[in-house]
């Protein structure tokens, strides 16, 4: 049996910044995850400049390709105008790797099957061992499914199904564009220019609300594909796009059992307006090492749950 301080179910950038806030308050901790590192993520990778901060660092530390916008490019409902901003993107492949070896943890890669808790230690499969458990492990983390309470609410009304790819691509465009309900689609489309020729475009919608309309979400991405044809944007790819889902944050999320942890899309974090889940991922792994390094409540208050007042200088 491995013991530790702290089991963290889930590498990506939600449990590697819980990692990574515990070794600053030398705390053991060990890191589960059934993939290696570095895997493919299929993500926008839109990260606001907050994201650094909470990090530690300036954009300018970071060691892999990062792309600037000054603008985006919006169209809602069909009216279109140009927001000045400051934000970044990123490729999940290497940030994810970059933070998960940055945390400075151990790490198995191990897929967890079963948790129980004896004698106030939660054991994972019969071979780890910690006082406390910290399930990051995304929308299908086997820590919220065994042991916090199903959130049907949270079901019904924000679930997001999505649809994406990221690829080389030579762009002539190297705006980031958006595009909020167009053709009656309940989410929004976006069209992100990466570092070193790599291009990611996806769309994503609500669960519940495709269903009310009796359209899927692979009509809508057949409507971005010729969007994009028609606007010049992507022309003679062949898409064999990713799926995925994630949850928009609640009013009032379960995030603590006991000396268990939720954090990042295990809790269900991206902002309610844009879907924005890294910063909250990393924000909520810090906040739950602050609160498990210093015994006192874990609170997710100071998570913001819209990103639009940082796309306008509202909130920096």
């Amino acid at each position: 049996m491995i013991e530790t301080d702290v089991l963290i179910v889930g590498g990506g950038p939600a449990g590697s910044a819980c990692a990574w806030r515990l070794n600053q308050h030398h705390h053991k901790a060990l890191i589960l995850d059934q993939a290696n590192f570095p895997r493919v993520k299929p993500c926008a990778g839109w990260i606001t400049p907050a994201v650094f901060r909470h990090l530690g660092i300036t954009p300018d530390d970071y060691p892999y390709g990062l792309t600037r916008f000054s603008s985006f490019k919006i169209s809602l409902k069909g009216f279109r105008f140009t927001l000045p901003t400051h934000q970044y993107a990123i490729r999940r492949i290497e940030f994810d790797a970059w933070l998960l070896e940055r945390a400075g943890t151990e790490f198995n890669n191990h897929r967890v099957k079963n948790i129980e808790i004896v004698d106030g230690r939660y054991i994972v499969d019969d071979q780890f061992s910690a006082h406390y458990l910290v399930g990051a492990g995304g929308t299908h983390c086997p820590v919220r499914r065994m042991l916090f309470n199903p959130d049907k609410a949270l079901k019904k009304d924000g679930l997001i199904v999505a649809k994406e790819e990221e690829f080389a691509y030579s762009y002539h465009d190297d705006r980031c564009y958006l595009w909020f309900f167009e053709d009656k689609l309940p989410g929004y489309a976006w069209y992100v220019p990466k570092a070193e020729g790599y291009l990611n475009v996806g769309i994503g919608g609500s669960a519940q609300g495709l269903k009310d309309r009796k359209v899927t979400l692979n009509e809508h991405w057949d409507l971005l594909l010729e969007k994009l044809e028609d606007e010049g944007l992507v022309t003679g790819h062949d898409f064999k796009p990713d799926g995925h889902s994630y949850y928009l944050r609640s009013k009032s999320p379960q995030f603590r059992q006991g000396n268990a942890f939720l954090v990042g899309d295990a809790l269900g974090l991206a902002t309610r307006d844009m879907g924005e889940g890294i910063g909250a991922a990393i924000q909520s792994g810090i906040l739950a090492a602050d609160a498990i390094a210093n015994h006192n409540s874990y609170a997710i208050n100071s998570i913001p749950r819209f990103s639009f007042p940082s796309l306008i200088g509202l909130r920096k």
